[in-house]
């Protein structure tokens, strides 16, 4: 339950309410997964009012807001015209609906995911690099996701960056076309060689299974990773034969 409410115009604002110890103050982006917290009162920061919701090229990085919408961020991708990471715009559509899309932002997505989300086992491929505030540090997602609540404390995410120059493939498994996956698989493959494959669909963040200067053993890096991953939706040895079978799938994809 929302007992405060503030939409600060200034960076150093919105930390300050941030860092708060009492009451609870969480950010407020989009709003769609603000419903996943306690039903005790809560204070949210809202950053509209922030310059959060820009998307710029940077070098070889798309430089993006963490306002910026699932939805709008697909969108630069198809304008943009990078069709390497068309399958960035794939994992965003199975990540939620058109209406959530239109207000779920990239951080709060993010912040918010669990092992089954689809846009963050991408992210996760693709090696996004967080700046964090205050202090503008640059944290890597992988280091970010699976320690959420002690790296993001009193902090706030600013921008995320991806390659541009990487090529992601993503393929899934569920029970439904718009069913969250029971596993999903992103792989990123660099023009130097470089291999990244993450794996969704379990747990309470995305995998990361392989990354190396080439493509050997990432299959069975896949399987590897999968072979304790039971819960109501699958067996382990299905996760496991599923992994191995998109990610050979993916790999070819990404390598094409």
């Amino acid at each position: 339950m929302i007992n405060e409410y503030h939409r600060p115009e200034k960076l150093e604002e919105a930390l300050k309410l941030l860092s708060r110890v009492e009451p609870n103050t969480v950010p407020l982006g989009g709003g769609s997964a603000l419903d996943r917290f306690s039903l005790q009162p809560f204070a949210v920061v809202d950053l509209q009012a922030l310059g959060l919701n820009t998307i710029q090229q940077q070098g070889n990085n798309l430089l993006i807001g963490a306002t910026v919408t699932l939805q709008s961020l697909a969108e630069e991708i198809g304008k943009k015209w990078l069709p390497n990471l068309a399958d960035l715009r794939k994992a965003i559509r199975h990540e939620a609906a058109y209406n959530l899309r239109q207000v779920g932002t990239v951080a709060g997505a993010l912040v918010s995911a669990n092992g089954r989300s689809p846009f963050a086992t991408a992210m996760l491929a693709l090696d996004a690099e967080l700046t964090l505030e205050p202090g503008k540090t640059q944290e890597r997602v992988g280091d970010v996701l699976p320690l959420r609540q002690e790296r993001l404390r009193g902090r706030l995410i600013t921008t995320v960056a991806i390659p541009t120059q990487a090529t992601l493939a993503y393929e899934y498994v569920a029970r439904s076309p718009a069913d969250l996956p029971i596993v999903c698989v992103a792989v990123a493959v660099w023009p130097s060689g470089r291999v990244r494959a993450a794996l969704g669909g379990y747990g309470r963040s995305p995998a990361l299974a392989f990354d190396g200067t080439e493509a050997e053993g990432a299959v069975e890096a896949a399987q590897s990773a999968y072979s304790q991953a039971s819960d109501e939706w699958a067996s382990a040895d299905y996760r496991q034969d599923v992994a191995g079978v998109l990610l050979g799938r993916a790999l070819t994809a990404a390598q094409a």
